[in-house]
């Protein structure tokens, strides 16, 4: 076997390299993607030491082109743009615009032509997926309505620069020619889109059903190595095809070829499965990239560096805020899309590497784009930690604003209240005594009330809701109205001298403010209380409750109890084990709380702190 093997080592100090330096970026968060460029740079002609082979990096960086463009296709959501379609379409396309016309008059002052401001304002004018994915799920914001709208605006950019790349060549060759005119051009250009036309329509007809047969009929054999090795050739096949029979970009048939297999049941497994190589080849095409850039132009073209920085990261971003906020919608939203934009990635690398290729832009342009992604890319992390700043400042902001509101609310309410309390009559207390004070009257409370009724035991409701208290008036039941963590209410319900409180309201905070109050007027009072897990039990406990019995639990019993031929549990009404926990109380100098067994139930939140009406609807 040769020593000299640039293939092998091409790869290998190209990944090797690229590691090390996406794992510094990592460190700084950064994206690894500057560690890629950066190691290009270093494997590159411009740098001191070892100078990878330039074809075979082209070549390589070809592959990794078609599996970028495959997981964009295997990405590709109509769904996810038609959802935000009114303003991503519009937004994306006049950003584009914009971009690209800031980029043409940066072209002319560098006295380029216009098929060079042309490609160059383009490569700006597209942000890296890669870059705006990784800021949105760093923050959690993918699923938010500003992440579907930066996604969408992406799909928009995505597909518009798959089209610039499909009739750039065709726009090369008719401009090139000595004979060129408006009307040349246009042939050409209808001649590639028709081809393109052909092209798409074999996919969307053929292709919908060819691949994802293929892909069901290669999972069906088991082999976990047939299915990714079908994967990967129907993406490579797909895009060598496209390029040898109708004339179309390898990226072109990757994509649609992507587009096509999205749609089958399968899309996820294959884009898992082919994710490791896309990664790698991804990483290759990252390095043959910076193998390109001269550092230099930093330093001997400093003025059309800063400029093109300037339009990645400022332009850009002013027309996408300023698109944004004129379709309504707020500040926060139009800063993370503008932020999200201020960036240009792999789209635009391919482009510039297209037009110089074809001789429309010259090689300092696509050092030019090159510079500004590094920048842009650099400097995207502090824009969008500028942002969280400020989201926090407003957020803070919006929080004490809030709060001051609630505090004069509450001052206006307690005044209203203590108004009201000056002024209204005394409750009557009611004569009943030894009797049970049931607090709510919803749907558990019917049901007590019915038992109670039934026994032959005196009993008094306290209830919230007018249309109960209406129905028990009519009844004859005794009832007061209002909340029974109101000292006066507590007082009239004679709790004093109740044989047992049963608290059948939903809400646990309000129940702990009901058996707070009621134990401070009767200590040794027995006191019932319904909850729903095992923190609100915790929390009534902790204000007095002599037993607590959650719903969980006595639906399990009951469906135990079920069960033929199982143990008998003996079953004590409330009532009962109320009067045997009031003996209890009587021979015992302090008083004695049973509970349930906690933690059987299904874990809940902690109880609300927001007062809540009695009533269960």
């Amino acid at each position: 076997m040769p020593h000299h093997t640039p293939l092998i080592s091409t790869i290998v100090v190209g990944l090797v390299l690229a590691f090390a330096l996406g794992a510094v970026a990592h460190r700084f968060r950064l994206s690894p993607l500057i560690g890629y460029l950066l190691a290009g740079v270093l494997a590159g002609p411009f740098t001191p030491g070892y100078v990878a082979d330039q074809g075979l990096a082209n070549q390589l960086a070809e592959i990794g082109v078609i599996l970028l463009m495959f997981g964009v296709g295997l990405h590709f959501s109509l769904k996810d743009l038609l959802s935000v379609k009114a303003i991503a379409i519009p937004g994306a396309v006049v950003q584009i615009a914009s971009a690209t016309a800031l980029g043409i008059g940066l072209a002319w002052l560098m006295g380029w032509s216009i098929g060079a401001g042309l490609v160059f304002g383009l490569a700006l004018s597209v942000a890296s997926t890669v870059v705006l994915l990784r800021a949105l799920q760093e923050r959690r914001l993918v699923e938010t309505e500003r992440g579907h709208i930066a996604v969408g605006w992406l799909i928009v950019e995505d597909l518009a620069m798959v089209l610039t790349l499909v009739l750039l060549p065709a726009f090369a060759e008719a401009a090139s020619s000595a004979s060129a005119d408006l009307e040349s051009i246009v042939i050409s250009l209808g001649i590639t889109l028709g081809k393109v036309v052909a092209f798409v329509a074999i996919m969307l007809i053929v292709g919908r059903r060819v691949i994802p047969w293929i892909l069901h009929y290669v999972a069906h054999t088991g082999s976990r190595e047939l299915f990714r090795l079908a994967v990967l050739a129907i993406a490579l096949g797909a895009a060598f095809g496209a390029a040898e029979l109708f004339g179309v970009s390898f990226a072109l048939g990757a994509f649609f070829a992507g587009m096509v297999l999205s749609e089958s049941e399968l899309s996820h497994q294959a884009a898992s499965e082919t994710l490791p190589l896309r990664d790698a080849f991804a990483v290759l095409f990252f390095v043959s990239v910076g193998m390109l850039f001269d550092p230099m132009i930093l330093i001997n073209d400093f003025g059309p560096v800063l400029a093109t920085f300037l339009i990645i990261v400022v332009g850009k971003s002013l027309a996408a805020f300023a698109i944004v906020r004129l379709f309504r919608h707020p500040n926060a939203t139009a800063l993370t899309i503008a932020a999200s934009l201020a960036q240009i990635g792999e789209f635009s690398f391919i482009l510039a590497g297209l037009g110089v290729e074809l001789e429309l832009m010259p090689e300092k342009g696509r050092d030019l784009i090159l510079a500004g992604a590094i920048l842009s890319i650099l400097t995207n992390p502090f824009l969008f930690s500028l942002l969280d700043r400020w989201s926090s400042k407003r957020e803070a902001a919006r929080a004490q604003a809030t709060a001051d509101a609630a505090a004069a609310e509450q001052e206006a309410l307690a005044a209203e209240r203590a108004a009201a309390a000056a002024a209204r009559e005394p409750l009557p207390v009611t004569p009943l005594t030894d009797h049970v004070v049931l607090v709510g009257h919803g749907r558990v409370g019917k049901f007590i009330s019915a038992k109670l009724a039934s026994s032959g035991t005196p009993f008094l409701v306290v209830e919230m809701d007018k249309n109960q208290v209406s129905d028990l008036q009519k009844d004859g039941q005794a009832i007061i109205m209002g909340n029974a963590a109101d000292p006066d209410v507590a007082a009239a319900a004679n709790i004093r001298a109740a044989r047992c409180l049963l608290i059948a309201i939903p809400d646990a905070f309000e129940s702990g403010q009901v058996v707070e109050q009621a134990r401070t007027i009767n200590p040794d009072l027995p006191i019932i209380v319904r909850v729903h897990s095992a923190a609100q039990e915790e929390h009534v406990e902790k204000y007095g409750a002599t037993r607590v019995v959650m719903g969980e639990q006595e639906i399990a019993r009951a469906m135990f109890a079920a069960v033929p031929d199982a143990p008998r549990e003996p079953v004590l009404s409330s009532v009962q084990e109320a009067d045997e926990t009031a003996d209890e109380h009587q021979d015992a100098d302090t008083p004695v709380r049973h509970s349930d067994d906690a933690g059987t139930g299904p874990s809940e939140p902690a109880p609300s702190r927001q007062p809540a009406h009695q009533t269960e609807h």
